[in-house]
C-alpha cells in the first residue's frame, strides 16, 4: 500500500487483518520501548507472545496499544503506509465490534 492509502472498502477480509496485525505485533516486539510498554500496559508474558500470536485477543490487544500510543501508532502507519483509520478497520475486522472510543 502507498503512504497512507484510505481503504476504500472498510471491510476487511480477517486473514487480511490478521496479517496487519502480525506486523504490528513484529513492530512492536522489534522495539524494546514498545514492547516493554506492551508488557506492562496489557500484562502479557513475553513467553507468551509468540505462542499466542494467532490469538485475535492479543493481536486485538496489541492494535489497542498502538491505538493508546500516538507515536508508536503514527510511526507503525507510516512503516506499513496507512493511516491509523485503517489500522482501525482492522481492529473491528479482528474483534468482530467496532472501536468504542
Amino acid at each position: 500500500m502507498g503512504p497512507n492509502v484510505i481503504l476504500k472498502n472498510p471491510i476487511i477480509p480477517s486473514d487480511t487483518a490478521e496479517t496487519i496485525a502480525l506486523r504490528a505485533l513484529a513492530y512492536v516486539v522489534g522495539r524494546d520501548t514498545a514492547l516493554k510498554q506492551l508488557i506492562a500496559q496489557t500484562g502479557v508474558a513475553p513467553s507468551s507472545l509468540h505462542e499466542r500470536a494467532s490469538d485475535p485477543a492479543l493481536l486485538v490487544g496489541v492494535l489497542d496499544f498502538l491505538f493508546s500510543n500516538e507515536t508508536f501508532l503514527v510511526d507503525f502507519c507510516e512503516i506499513e503506509g496507512f493511516s491509523p483509520d485503517n489500522l482501525d478497520h482492522v481492529r473491528q475486522a479482528l474483534s468482530g465490534a467496532p472501536t468504542d472510543w
